[in-house]
């Protein structure tokens, strides 16, 4: 009875959203009506109202669809919905105070002499507005008002025309900022959480580990790297189109002529080009490149966006005005000024104010600070006053994110009524039954979003199939995918829902301005070319997948809160370049270990000279280690030829036992549950145990597939395996310690200043002691123990000083005895600082020659920050996907 509820669910919805039911209350009326009837008809006709759920009853299901959108509001790390209302906002006031207008004329005149020049202008200022405003309706509206008559009166071709201004704008569909990437940002943040338990027991049934390894793990998302990795796939989309007008205006230069007009390229229009091209690109640089540089979260960057929108429409609004760019240059200047007191102050913290300095370069932050402030009110009660612009925007966006929050809404509740009925474990189970592993799984998923793309809206397939089949498709080990890229490949592919007829929204919004010579057949022949080229750059961000992650991983690894070399995650990438950095530099790393270690260090303490002995002879051990690493890698490489089949045959009859095992446990429950008085009945406990006895069977047959020696062939692959992972944590673990002791001797030698500072403070505390209390005396020896403590190799200086504190801490306090004790900490100074100096004189330089070699190969793991160089190194590395099956 699931399956008749499952299909009830979506034949109810379709049936509310075929005969134009709005989105918004389709998907949680057919959610509701469907559990209230499920539990009914249990309740009517069986043992009760959770009858013919899946697990759980009703009122778990109808209130979790609610919970799961709540907890948006109330999880501090799924604040990302925030951004929408702010980029909706930037977005519509763009639009409202006609700079889009004024972008789409401009270049057209600028474009109009290269063949085919008003159609590659219009996917250029497509792209722009994608990058400011997002809005598809508003966009293709503007374009089809604008562009579409001037195209058609320089004969362009209709379809060529039509389908070039419905495809540019639907490119805020995954040009950022985005909504779709919001929402599909929100998705998968919580399909990570799931894949990642569904990983982690895989490995667990898979290995028999308890704990997988965390570079094994799912890497999650969020918006900012949803709109790093869009970037790329958007400017390839964008290529594309260009390309393809550009190439039909070559073959067919009547279809897609030149325009020539006279008078263009002259120093006013040229002016005009830059008063109506920088506005929009330096918001789009603030607004991108602070997200980019790590300057600003997503939301903050939308909040920057919808104030520099308002900035712009307030001298757009007052355009040929005396005093309209007053506002814009205002901001502009005080910006200016807080940018130049940061650089000649650096950072200006209220909290930190200790001398004169500070108290001036706050005051010169805070008038920049207020001079920005009466700009954007200026701007702001300009847009208010001229056209009432201010509260028509304000309207819009109040319903446009309204109407995106109730779709989440109710998308929600169909989810969760979706996986009441077991929906969730049938597309598993689908899913995972394909022959061809992930790529199968993936090329359907994308199949099934492309074909909804011509019945259901972008929100909807986002907010509905996501979290149904994300979890599935990064739990698997196979491909190994990042969770950037399937939301990057799902936006793209659901970019087309917006041109696939007969619901195609941005043919709706054409066809609603378009002129009567334009037929819809036309419309529908100039979409089929870009709807073929977004499947053709969908196919190149599949093959080509650092096209969506290498922003990301660059951001990340270059920004301030880079997570440190010894982060496992990085181990595999680096370990790949430090072994190309000793087959090129081998000889002179093993040079400078020698150099170093032919130094004399005999007046160092016994205790760093044998540290520092040890340090040199693993560094030498390190290159045949990484050598081994190598080697195992070959080996596990030429071994898994012939095992990856076999392995995979395996663990696919193994899931599918697996499978198996949790309806025969689900069954059992009903056999013990039942007989007289009981919750099921007997004939129910009978017919259980009925599909038990034939699941075993089956689970028995399927296990009986298995062949017959895997065990012996796991286990042969499983030594090799270990080998390279051995091979990998012995190097290291050698290369740690082989630069410790460098680190060490480093530190002790830099605080060679400090540690003679103490000799003062230790003969004014010996004449101190005498005059003072116990207690006074014990508080006055403490200190100055924890200050010599602060510098490093200090613990013979701090011996004298810990029996000093004893003895006046005692019972029969002696301050003779205390002072003897001071003295030998004074003693110890001076051998210290004897050694001390000598080693800064004559080692140091030594040492720092011999780091410089080593710092970036064997000393990589100890540092803080992986080095620009090496980060953009191993951000390309972990672009590509890397299967890690085999370890599972």
């Amino acid at each position: 009875m699931e399956l008749f509820f499952l299909a009830l669910l979506v034949v109810l919805m379709a049936f509310a959203l075929g005969s134009g039911f709005p989105v918004a209350f389709a998907l949680p009326g057919a959610a509701i009506l469907t559990i209230g009837l499920a539990a009914g008809t249990g309740y009517l006709f069986s043992t009760g109202t959770d009858a013919f759920f899946d697990s759980g009853g009703p009122a778990q299901w109808l209130s979790a669809g609610v919970t799961n959108f709540r907890g948006i509001y109330w999880e501090a790390e799924r604040d990302t919905l925030i951004a929408i209302p702010l980029f909706v906002f930037m977005g519509i006031m763009l639009q409202r105070s006609k700079i889009a207008e004024d972008l789409l004329v401009t270049m057209a005149r600028l474009f109009g002499p290269v063949p085919g020049g008003l159609g590659i202008s219009v996917v250029f200022v497509g792209a722009l507005l994608a990058a400011t405003t997002g809005i598809v309706g508003a966009t293709v509206v503007a374009m089809g008002l604008i562009s579409l008559p001037a195209m058609l009166r320089n004969n362009y071709s209709v379809p060529l025309a039509t389908g070039t201004i419905a495809a540019s704008g639907t490119l805020g569909q995954i040009i950022p900022p985005s909504i779709v990437l919001i929402i599909l940002a929100d998705q998968l943040a919580s399909a990570v959480d799931q894949a990642g338990s569904l990983r982690q027991t895989l490995y667990k049934d898979s290995t028999g580990e308890l704990s997988m390894p965390s570079d094994f793990s799912v890497v999650s998302t969020s918006a900012g790297e949803m709109f790093l990795g869009a970037f790329l796939p958007g400017l390839v989309l964008v290529g594309l189109y260009m390309l393809f007008i550009l190439g039909f205006a070559l073959m067919k230069p009547k279809a897609a002529p030149a325009v020539h007009e006279e008078g263009t390229f002259t120093r006013e229009f040229a002016g005009k080009v830059v008063i109506t091209l920088v506005p929009p690109l330096a918001l789009i640089f603030l607004v991108l490149g602070s997200i980019i540089g790590g300057i600003a979260t997503v939301n903050q960057a939308g909040a920057i966006g919808a104030v520099g929108a308002m900035v712009m429409a307030g001298y757009r609004l007052k355009e040929g005005e005396k005093g309209a760019y007053s506002p814009a240059i205002l901001a502009i200047l005080a910006l200016l000024g807080l940018a130049v007191v940061i650089g000649f102050f650096g950072e200006v913290n209220i909290k930190r104010i200790e001398s004169s300095q500070d108290v001036l370069s706050l005051i010169l932050a805070l008038i920049a600070v207020s001079l920005i402030l009466l700009a954007i009110f200026w701007s702001g009660w300009r847009t208010l006053k001229l056209e009432d612009t201010l509260r028509g925007v304000m309207v819009e966006t109040a319903k446009t994110t309204s109407l995106v929050f109730i779709i989440l809404l109710g998308a929600a509740m169909l989810t969760s009524a979706f996986r009441a009925f077991g929906g969730e474990h049938l597309v598993k189970e689908f899913l995972q039954g394909l022959p061809g592993g992930f790529w199968a799984q993936f090329l359907i998923v994308m199949l099934v979003i492309f074909i909804l793309g011509f019945f259901l809206d972008f929100i909807e397939i986002a907010v509905v199939v996501v979290p149904i089949v994300a979890p599935i498709l990064l739990s698997d080990p196979g491909a190994n995918v990042t969770a950037v890229w399937l939301g990057v490949m799902i936006g793209l592919n659901i970019q087309t829902s917006f041109l696939t007829p007969p619901f195609g929204f941005a043919l709706f919004y054409l066809r609603g301005v378009a002129p009567a010579v334009v037929k819809t057949i036309d419309m529908y022949k100039g979409v089929i070319a870009f709807i073929a080229l977004q499947l053709v750059a969908l196919g190149i961000v599949g093959f080509y997948p650092q096209l969506v992650n290498y922003l990301p991983n660059r951001s990340s690894l270059l920004s301030e809160t880079a997570p440190p070399p010894k982060n496992p995650r990085l181990q595999y990438c680096m370990e790949t370049l430090v072994y190309e950095d000793f087959s090129q530099n081998g000889d002179g790393v093993l040079a400078a270990i020698e150099k170093a270690e032919g130094v004399d260090m005999s007046y160092l303490p016994e205790d760093l000279q044998d540290d520092l002995a040890e340090g040199f002879e693993k560094a030498k051990e390190a290159l045949p280690l990484m050598l081994a690493i190598r080697e195992a890698e070959n080996a596990v490489a030429a071994a898994s030829g012939d095992f990856k089949p076999i392995h995979t045959n395996v663990r696919a009859l193994e899931r599918d036992a697996r499978r198996i095992d949790e309806r025969i446990k689900e069954l059992q429950v009903i056999v013990n549950r039942s007989g007289e008085g009981a919750v099921y009945t007997v004939a129910q406990g009978e017919r259980a145990q009925t599909q038990i006895d034939t699941l075993q069977l089956e689970h028995d047959a399927i296990l009986a597939e298995i062949p017959e020696n895997w065990e012996e062939v796991y286990g042969e692959f499983s030594k090799i395996q270990k080998a390279e992972t051995t091979a990998r944590q012995t190097y290291r673990r050698t290369v740690d310690q082989a630069y410790e002791p460098i680190l060490e001797l480093k530190a002790i030698l830099a605080d060679a200043e400090t540690v003679a500072a103490f000799g003062p403070e230790l003969e004014e505390l010996k004449a101190q002691v005498p005059q003072l209390e116990p207690e006074a005396a014990v508080e006055a020896i403490a200190a100055m123990r924890s200050k010599v403590g602060e510098a490093e190799g200090t613990s013979d200086i701090r011996k004298g000083l810990t029996e000093a504190r004893k003895i006046m801490r005692s019972r029969q306090p002696n301050a003779e005895e205390a002072l003897a004790e001071i003295d030998k900490s004074i003693a110890a100074l001076q051998a210290d600082l004897a050694w001390r100096q000598k080693a800064a004189d004559e080692l140091l330089p030594v040492l720092q020659e011999y780091d410089a070699a080593i710092v970036n190969n064997i000393g990589l793991r100890q540092q803080d920050r992986l080095p620009n160089d090496m980060a953009l190194d191993v951000a390309a590395c972990l672009s590509g996907h890397r299967d890690v099956s085999l370890s599972f």
